[in-house]
């Protein structure tokens, strides 16, 4: 399976210098860049070998660059074919993304197509975010919400426009918006490679990663405004509690006063879930609400399986797949994230509630 990753961000955010050194710099890693026609800046032609009017063109350092002129799938096959034949010879995938495009149906483009699907192995999706201009984008551009919704990895640029108030805010939007994608500040495209490729993002068997300061932060502060309350888990310093479940819930504190559309909240229970009522209820919100489900991912207890159950979706795809065992020590527990554009975050709380065994 050849790793792809997808490099997402809006205008200026900084791709094409992120890609000019991934294309340029001597790191022995033999990379198909696929390059959107719309890309704001094509790559220079500097750093080309030769310049030539067929769609895939050779690197100085070993890396190729093809331009898509039509179909995404229709590029990987002929990419997948080429390496097949031994006419072409890469180990990995970058695809950048327009600035004005939503990576929605980039992703499902791996699950979708069968022929992709055996060849390729969705690895993260990287979104690159501009410190200065952030702020406003997010604002006035849904698809920069989503952008930052999909991502499995965050690279904040140009940080040195702006004051250390600035970016901290920024980084707390962001963390609401997407606690599971790691938070890095880069400058100028300097990330490091080994911070952008096997980031197994789409890997069901991979560790949920949530932010720990996002979960701590919901315990802390919360809206009251459920008809219902919950106990919240300060296990962070590791003590056992005695209370049945626990939720982590979006809140709005003194960071978070932007309404931003895309939002996330945690869902977490030391209860077992009911294998078939949790299947049918969660089949019914994908049916329903598929298209405003950005990202979730989750770590699951279930009653008479004795390993954790891992499941991750895009939109209505969703994958799970039965990861180790629940070690003697280990307090088994369910947590999940839903990332998504207006969710009802009530009902799908309460409808996991409903699909615990009592």
């Amino acid at each position: 399976m050849i790793p792809v990753t997808i490099l997402t961000g809006f205008l200026g955010s900084g791709k094409t210098t992120l890609l000019k050194r991934i294309l340029g710099e001597q790191h022995g890693m033999k990379i198909a860049v696929i390059e959107n026609e719309f890309g704001e800046e094509n790559i220079d032609n500097d750093i080309l070998v030769q310049e030539t009017a067929e769609q895939i063109i050779q690197m100085s350092n070993g890396c190729i660059c093809c331009t898509i002129r039509g179909d995404l799938a229709r590029a990987l096959e002929d990419l997948a074919n080429q390496k097949k034949a031994g006419t072409l010879d890469f180990d990995r995938v970058v695809i950048e993304t327009t600035g004005l495009a939503n990576p929605g149906p980039v992703a499902q483009t791996f699950f979708m197509d069968n022929t992709v699907a055996d060849e390729f192995l969705l690895d993260a999706i990287i979104t690159l975010v501009d410190a200065k201009h952030a702020g406003a984008q997010l604002d006035q551009h849904e698809v920069v919400q989503r952008q930052v919704g999909f991502a499995d990895r965050l690279f904040v640029t140009k940080s040195d426009l702006v004051d250390a108030a600035t970016l901290d805010t920024l980084k707390h939007r962001l963390l609401h918006m997407n606690p599971r994608a790691a938070i890095k500040v880069v400058n100028f495209g300097d990330a490091d490679i080994k911070e952008i490729f096997d980031l197994r993002g789409f890997n069901l068997n991979s560790k949920l990663e949530i932010d720990p300061d996002f979960l701590a932060e919901d315990e802390h502060d919360h809206d009251h405004d459920h008809a219902h309350d919950h106990d919240h888990d300060h296990s962070t310093c590791g003590h056992d509690h005695s209370h049945d479940h626990e939720h982590g819930h979006h809140h709005h504190h003194h960071h978070a006063h932007h309404d931003d559309k895309i939002k996330s909240f945690v869902y977490r229970s030391d209860k077992p879930f009911d294998p078939n009522r949790l299947e049918d209820f969660l089949g019914g919100i994908l049916q329903i609400y598929g298209e405003r489900l950005l990202r979730y991912k989750g770590v699951l207890y279930m009653k008479g399986v004795d390993r954790k159950v891992v499941f991750q979706g895009v939109h209505q795809m969703m994958g799970s797949d039965l990861a180790g065992k629940w070690m003697p020590a280990e307090k088994k527990n369910s947590k999940m994230v839903f990332i998504g554009i207006e969710l009802p975050q009530d009902l799908i709380t309460d409808g996991l509630d409903a699909c615990l065994v009592k």
